[in-house]
């Protein structure tokens, strides 16, 4: 009889921690971590709201005149508003999607960004990165690996980012025509430097 008192309660929660119902519920956190807060961007200025979002996602950032890279979220520095600006960003296995970029439209100083192993990354949000004016000023170099979800008309949709000088793609399955897309880049930036690791 106590056995059987038991084993119920554990039969209903294998029903609910199976794999589709974590999927929804870590999908659903993501989301909740990619939320923009507008008040909390004029609260503490752009680079301070962005580098809380990136960190709250799992990213790194750099910030200008830095070489250590800020990885803790309650270690993020603090000091007169505006005082800290991102220079560069690391998204490596991070949960940043497309909803959260509007954190990046104020920055002005980003010159690097890493987008590998993330999940959520897709053409979309490379358009939404490529159509932000800070970044079509500020952003040098750009790698993009292993974000399965990306192809051709999100590499092509960075010809917009117009001072881009470096681009490394790696690992991207979806990209089905490397020599077209590139030449496309190369037309409109023509001092690009791509390099490719693409089977």
């Amino acid at each position: 009889m106590l056995l059987g008192k038991l084993v119920q309660p554990a039969r209903s929660l294998k029903k609910l921690s199976s794999p589709g119902t974590c999927r929804h519920f870590w999908g659903w956190l993501n989301a909740v971590f990619n939320k923009v807060d507008y008040e909390r961007i004029q609260a503490v200025g752009p680079d301070r709201a962005a580098s809380e979002w990136l960190l709250r996602c799992g990213a790194l950032v750099r910030f200008q005149g830095y070489e250590k890279w800020q990885r803790d979220y309650n270690g993020l520095p603090t000091g007169p508003l505006g005082k800290y600006k991102i220079q560069a960003i690391d998204a490596t296995e991070s949960c940043i999607m497309c909803r959260g970029f509007d954190y990046l439209d104020g920055l002005e100083h980003v010159e690097e960004m890493k987008l590998c192993k993330c999940i959520y990354i897709q053409d979309e949000c490379l358009q939404r990165l490529s159509q932000t004016m800070n970044l079509q000023k500020s952003l040098l170099r750009l790698e993009i690996i292993s974000c399965g979800n990306v192809t051709d008309r999100g590499i092509i949709a960075l010809q917009k980012l117009r001072n881009l000088e470096y681009l490394f793609l790696s690992d991207l399955p979806a990209i089905r025509q490397r020599e077209t897309t590139v030449q496309i880049l190369k037309k409109s930036l023509p001092s690009l430097e791509v390099k490719l690791d693409l089977e």
